[in-house]
């Protein structure tokens, strides 16, 4: 016989843990299934960057339409990193945070201008950046190169460390009486009288209600119910130096070159940016050795005092996205009870306004964000007119 739980949730990454401790200090009876381990996918092995702004890259290759189009995803996370500075406290744990902002460097007049055109677009959607001539990068960042010539800040921005959050999630989950299965794979998840089946690889579950907290897998998710969802799986990875002496204070990024760089408290400097990692024939995940050299090399034209400290680590990872790079919130359309969790790209950021939201959608309360623009059914279709009809549990038993 199958276990019954009001709440299924599917994926042990931040925003799954988060949503499952969220729904169980409220009395909700929720279970969380992950395939491999928890904090096994993108949620600990990012470089733990806490985003403000519109990211460059894309408003580079997709124009202002894009940006302004974006624009209502700035108000969510906000939000969330103004939960990220309570979850410290509320989790009893040290999660390396701060948010010393974040600082968009240029080295051409160019590029400034491409700044600026995004900066407006920023102020216009309410979030607090300022443009900054070489002065005042020098002003507060006298660590970046000579060759910046000014740049964007935004006050912010910072990081925490996926490492400690994702498994101190988990703790106060379990602590609250949510149920965390892991290893448990999703194998089939159909609709039956009363809500869904889950054929688990640690058993049968039944559910009232399902949260897609998948990430890169939440497509897979999603087509066992017949919904079809763009979520494109990327493969990158990330770098750290031994420790250094204090020296870089914000998150750096670069108007042109792809680069997230930032120093850990322990001292060590985080060189990521979304560089590709590799995909092996036999699927493992690899990383490219050419990123590296590349990504290593932005990073020191960036902030020159890092050129001497010796590379400890680089790993892969895995981060989902979508085209438009707008979460995808909600309950699906033609679906009742099947609610989707995922923010592409920022999912690290963007986790508890994630996770707040949907409790709050799971629990009856207005979710305090229009969620007009995150819904999936603005590219996803219903359930397909040959899907089978819904079974009872007792049918599928």
């Amino acid at each position: 016989m199958a276990n019954a739980t009001d709440v299924l949730v599917v994926g042990g990454g931040i925003v799954g843990c988060a949503l499952a401790w969220m729904l169980a200090r409220e009395g909700v009876a929720v279970t969380l299934i992950e395939r491999r381990a928890i904090a096994s996918g993108a949620s600990g092995a990012n470089a733990g960057s806490l985003h403000a702004q519109i990211p460059h890259e894309p408003f580079l290759g997709k124009g202002e339409d894009w940006a302004r189009n974006y624009a209502p995803t700035l108000g969510l996370l906000a939000a969330s990193i103004t939960l990220w500075r309570g979850w410290p406290e509320e989790l009893a744990t040290d999660l390396d945070l701060s948010t010393p902002g974040g600082l968009l460097v240029a080295e051409t007049e160019s590029q400034l201008a491409d700044i600026a055109r995004k900066a407006a677009i920023e102020c216009e959607a309410g979030v607090a950046v300022e443009l900054l001539d070489a002065a005042g990068i020098r002003r507060i960042a006298p660590y970046v190169s000579s060759r910046v010539i000014g740049g964007l800040f935004c006050p912010a921005e910072g990081k925490a460390n996926p490492l400690v959050t994702t498994p101190a999630l988990a703790r106060a989950a379990t602590a609250a009486g949510a149920r965390l299965l892991a290893p448990a794979g999703l194998r089939h998840l159909a609709r039956v009288a009363g809500g869904f089946r889950a054929a688990t690889e640690a058993g049968d579950i039944t559910a009232a209600r399902v949260v897609n907290a998948a990430g890169a897998e939440a497509a897979r998710v999603s087509a066992m119910l017949g919904l079809e969802l763009p979520i494109e799986a990327h493969p990158i990875q990330v770098n750290v130096t031994e420790p250094a002496a204090p020296l870089i204070r914000h998150l750096v990024y670069h108007a042109v070159e792809r680069l997230s760089l930032k120093q850990a408290r322990n001292g060590g400097v985080l060189i990521g940016g979304g560089w590709p990692s590799r995909i092996r024939a036999d699927g493992r995940l690899v990383p490219d050795p050419r990123s590296m050299a590349e990504n290593i090399a932005v990073a020191i034209a960036a902030v020159p005092a890092i050129a001497d400290l010796r590379l400890l680590r680089t790993w892969p990872a895995i981060v989902n996205g979508t085209d438009d790079w707008l979460p995808i919130l909600g309950e699906a359309a033609g679906v009742p009870g099947f609610f989707h969790a995922i923010f592409p790209w920022m999912g690290f950021t963007g986790a508890p306004v994630t996770a707040r939201i949907t409790a709050d959608l799971l629990l009856g309360r207005a979710p305090g964000h229009d969620l007009a623009p995150f819904r999936a059914d603005r590219f996803a279709r219903s359930p397909r007119e040959h899907d089978p009809p819904l079974r009872t549990a007792a049918q599928d038993a």
